[in-house]
């Protein structure tokens, strides 16, 4: 749907996330084949759960290997520059954060492309945007960012939203994709900057037995 250019932002978005998984490995003080294996998963990761979901043979990174070329290429980057930012944890969420913008639209697009219907396709985004991050946490010992308490999901999805909605009734897909882009982004960094996150389930007392006695 976007042509070359989806090329172009799904190299982007690939590239921003092995950067963040990078930095990771970073954090953990591990040597250049521990930072390439995080980058390439987190790179990789979501676009790859995305693939198999939809039954799409040879996944998208199987069929043009410069994606995984682009992920050695930026950890080796990272290990030489990593002491560089005064705080790697921050500039790991400035990145995902953009990679995440990225991905949930890239992602919603393939969906679309390969005909599912538009809840799928925004599902797709929201897939494509979360995955990598996942993996990435996880090998690398860290709390998912999925599970922070700011708003990270709810961002993929709004983003992956707009942008599967505004195709829906007539837009063209760079203004799809850029309004889609830019509202998970901004989403995004107001939830990291002041703290934003949905109300979470607080526990309340159980019924007395007395009380269960007078529902009966």
């Amino acid at each position: 749907m976007f042509g070359g250019l989806a090329t172009v932002l799904d190299l982007f978005g690939v590239c921003v996330f092995a950067v963040t998984g990078a930095l990771v490995a970073s954090r953990k003080q591990m040597d250049v084949f521990g930072f390439a294996l995080l980058a390439t998963v987190t790179g990789i990761g979501g676009g790859t759960f995305r693939d198999l979901v939809l039954g799409r043979v040879p996944v998208f990174w199987v069929d043009d290997p410069a994606y995984l070329a682009i992920c050695v290429a930026t950890a080796v980057v990272v290990f030489f520059t990593a002491h560089i930012p005064e705080s790697r944890f921050r500039v790991l969420l400035w990145f995902d954060a953009v990679g995440l913008s990225v991905a949930c639209v890239i992602g919603a697009n393939v969906g679309l492309s390969v005909g599912v219907s538009p809840f799928v396709a925004v599902v797709m985004g929201v897939i494509t945007g979360t995955c990598g991050g996942i993996a990435r946490d996880l090998l690398g010992g860290e709390s998912p960012l999925i599970l922070r308490k700011e708003i990270y999901v709810t961002a993929a999805l709004i983003g992956a939203a707009i942008f599967v909605g505004l195709l829906r009734i007539g837009a063209t897909t760079p203004v799809a994709a850029g309004a889609g882009f830019l509202s998970c982004l901004v989403i995004r960094s107001l939830a990291l900057k002041y703290g934003w996150s949905l109300p979470t389930y607080r526990p309340r007392p159980g019924r007395t037995p007395q009380e269960v006695e007078d529902l009966q």
